[in-house]
This record gives C-alpha cells, structure tokens and sequence, in this order.
C-alpha cells in the first residue's frame, strides 16, 4: 500500500483529499495539530471500507525546526514514502499596509517555509525508493488579485514557482511535482464570506457554481495517480471558471 502525506489532513480539503485517497486504496498519514471528530470518523469509515486507511499524526508545522525529525518519524514508522500533498495553509486576510508583521510572518512561516522545507526532507526519502508524487496545493489567489489577501496570494504564488523549477530539479529522478489551484471552496477558510460575496463569486464563474471539495480532492487524486505519470510542472486550477 503507497503512503501519502496530507498536511491539514484534519478538515476541509486535507480532509477531503484523505479520504478520497483512503477510497482509492492509499495509506493516507494526515498531518494536523490535532485530530478532531471529522477525522476520526473519516479514519472508522476507511477501516471498514477495507480500501485504504488513514493515519493520524499530530504535529504543528509552524515548528518548522522539528520537520526533519518528523519526516524521519515517518519514514520509521510507515516505511517508504510515495507522495505528499502539501495542503496545509491559513488564509489570514488583511490590507497588507494594516497588518502586524507577526502576522505576516506566520503566513509566510506556513504557507511557503514549511512547505519548502517538508519538501525537502520527504524528497530524500522519494529518492531513496526511486520516485515519486508532489502536490502543492496552491489558490486562484496566486494569478487573481483579491484585495486583503495580498500576503496570502504572495505565499500561494510562490508554490506556483516552487512547483516549476522543482519538477526541473526531480524530475530525472522518477519525481513529478504539480500544483492544485482551488477557487472559492465552502471549508472553514471561506466562511468569512457573505451570502453577497459568495453571489458574486458564483456570478463570475463560467459554470455558475462554486467548485467543491471533492472537486479539488479527485484532481489531487489524478495527479498522485498512475495516469498523471508524465504530467509534471503543471498547476490544474479547480475554480468551476472561475479565472476562465
């Protein structure tokens, strides 16, 4: 059974995406601070399906200095690692001349410097099984403009990058590395927006509805895949039109 990383594997689209791979047959390791209820439901219901499974292990990866360990951690205890989905983020908003540079570096501290550095530490165990799948998960945020979200869309931007020159880097070595770009998903990040904000985002969409989490839970499924095997250095944007 392949073992894949989920970080923010605990609700919203982690939680999607882990349970959508448990179903096609993967060990799933979510990553959280905590479990909570939704996520042990999730890990009953893949037990009994009999497909795949799904592993909890807590961990904040604000500490960034602990991610080596933590990697080793797994690698111990789960064997060989496959893929990792690099989903974990916040979406603090905020004009950026008005926010508290803590704030700003919390942003960035998760979205983009534990992202790198888990990367870092999951791919030397991708090269020692010969291969394997990276996920990034990015937002619309990173090519639209939003106002108040100029730090969150300069930490999802930069996994747009970081997906294309990483894939150069790994990609001789058996190593695909894409991104997943959802538009306006209904999880806890978005419940900030009013029913006219939601309105307005379905107005814009090409197929006047919201993309839902299991829309960007089957795309991360395709890329992990065996048909993805020569898609690398892509992001698939998720959105129902959104950015059409």
């Amino acid at each position: 059974m392949r073992n894949v990383i989920v970080t923010g594997g605990s609700r919203g689209l982690g939680l999607g995406m882990a349970k959508r791979l448990a179903a096609d047959g993967y060990q799933v390791i979510a990553i959280a601070r905590t479990e909570g209820d939704a996520l042990t439901a999730a890990t009953r219901e893949a037990e009994a399906r009999g497909a795949g499974t799904i592993r909890f292990k807590p961990f904040d990866l604000m500490d960034t200095s602990g991610l080596h360990d933590l990697v080793n951690d797994l690698r111990a205890e789960f064997g060989p690692i496959y893929g990792l989905v690099n989903n974990a983020g916040i979406g603090t908003g905020g004009l950026l001349a008005m926010m508290h540079d803590a704030e700003i570096e919390r942003l960035v501290r998760l979205n983009t410097l534990s992202v790198l550095l888990v990367t870092k530490y999951v791919l030397r165990a991708m090269l020692s099984a010969g291969g394997g799948r990276i996920v990034n998960v990015s937002s619309i945020v990173s090519v639209t403009g939003y106002k108040g979200l100029s730090v969150y869309g300069a930490t999802k931007a930069s996994l747009v990058g970081f997906t294309r020159a990483l894939a150069r880097e790994v990609g001789p070595l058996g190593i695909t590395v894409n991104a997943v770009a959802p538009g306006f998903v209904a999880t806890d990040m978005t419940e900030s927006l009013t029913e006219e904000q939601r309105a307005s985002v379905v107005r814009r969409s090409a197929l006047r509805r919201l993309a839902g989490v299991e829309d960007v839970a089957h795309a991360v499924a395709f890329l992990l895949g065996d048909e993805a095997k020569n898609i690398t250095g892509t992001t698939l944007t998720v959105d129902a039109g959104s950015t059409a």
